[in-house]
């Protein structure tokens, strides 16, 4: 019988790393008088913009208010499809929906659990106007494989980077030389948190203009500062837009969490060792997979049970590492079993099995700067203690 132990605290599956640089900065922002999109927005748009290598960067409320602004730049709408995964969270295909567009899905790797390029290539029509990749966990889609598809069949490329704040493809930060947009999540649980936040980054000086535009109401692009002294009281509506913008406190704390990404990552990755090193070999454990061309950002750690060579099913196995005080989660519920897409497009599990087989064998462990290597050894301890037990 395992001597593992119980440790008498609840473990998080996630916190944010909190510095008093965090706690200043939003200081300095309340003290200063102006909380909404001001001065420190723009500045981290430029700061951010520069991290990725990319031409123009776009600031908003969420990585799901950039997925939207991506399609709403290409006029995409109405009797178009657009083509991403199932194994995503629910905006990556939400925001299809919200243009009025049809979303697709292409099955995955079940190596990676990335979108696979070949069943992306199967369902693309006359109809197809966009791809939209998801970079889940912070492993990058096959940009090269994507991309290649998009230029022959003249398709635009929406990345959906809310897991990829440090995720390379062949060496080149996503969000470098995009072929169309990428959009980024520095939503709490994030490598980069500020709360709630996002940005939409491109190349193309239109594609920004127009997601400018359109993240403020649909406002001029000047007229966030319209109350500052060298701004104007006059402005457009150009398009009926949306209220999505950042503002200034998301803003400060954005750009403390950016120039702490290296240690942060540091930290993240002596967790993700202690976890590679217990888990390898492991019969009853499978670990997801890194393509050659990608650099990990380690944003979650995914692993997955092998349900045959276990006498329990993989909720059991949550519920094991639960009653050890051990927080978990899943990534993600495959989207198409959902009610939602169910009562609307009349999917069945089945339709898409890497996707839904994936899914339900996948535990995503506790992983974040914080954790330290003694909670990371404990979470091992612990997966490895129901193993153990359990076992075939």
């Amino acid at each position: 019988m395992s001597e593992f132990k119980v440790r008498d605290d609840w473990m998080p599956f996630c916190l944010p790393d909190i510095s008093e640089a965090e706690v200043q900065a939003v200081s300095e922002t309340v003290r200063s008088g102006w909380w909404a999109k001001g001065p420190r927005t723009v500045e981290f748009e430029k700061l951010f913009a520069q991290y990725v290598g990319a031409k123009h960067c776009v600031a908003v409320n969420s990585c799901t208010a950039a997925l939207h602004l991506a399609l709403l730049t290409q006029g995409i709408g109405p009797g178009d499809e657009v083509i991403t995964t199932p194994l995503t969270f629910a905006s990556s295909a939400n925001t299809i929906l919200h243009v009025g567009a049809t979303p697709v899905f292409a099955d995955i790797d079940p190596d990676t659990g990335l979108i696979d390029p070949d069943e992306i290539e199967k369902k693309i029509t006359d109809k197809t106007r966009a791809i939209v990749p998801v970079h889940y966990s912070g492993l990058a889609a096959d940009l090269g494989r994507i991309g290649a598809l998009c230029e022959r069949y003249g398709l635009f490329l929406s990345e959906d980077a809310a897991h990829a704040v440090e995720t390379r493809f062949c060496g080149r930060p996503i969000g470098c030389a995009t072929r169309g947009t990428a959009s980024f999540s520095f939503y709490a649980t994030k490598n980069l948190a500020c709360g709630e936040g996002g940005a939409l980054v491109t190349d193309d000086e239109e594609i920004a203009a127009k997601a400018r535009v359109l993240s403020c109401h649909g406002m001029s692009a000047a007229a966030w500062n319209r109350y500052g002294k060298g701004g104007s009281w006059r402005y457009d509506i150009e398009e009926p837009g949306y209220k999505y913008n950042m503002f200034d406190i998301q803003a400060s704390l954005a750009t403390v969490q950016l120039s702490r990404m290296a240690d942060m990552q540091r930290r993240r990755f002596e967790a993700v060792d202690v976890y590679e090193q217990a888990f390898a070999g492991v019969p009853q454990l499978r670990l997801q997979k890194t393509p050659e061309y990608c650099h990990h950002s380690r944003h979650l750690y995914v692993l997955r049970i092998v349900p045959e060579r276990l006498t329990i099913s993989r909720d059991q196995f949550i519920e094991e590492l639960k009653a050890r005080n051990v927080g978990v989660s899943v990534h993600f519920i495959a989207l198409h079993t959902m009610s939602a897409y169910v009562r609307r497009f009349g999917f069945k599990p089945e339709d898409f099995p890497r996707a839904y087989a994936f899914s339900e064998s996948e535990i995503t462990l506790p992983l974040y700067a914080t954790l330290g290597r003694e909670n990371a050894q404990y979470v091992a301890d612990a997966v490895l203690d129901i193993v153990a037990r359990y076992k075939k």
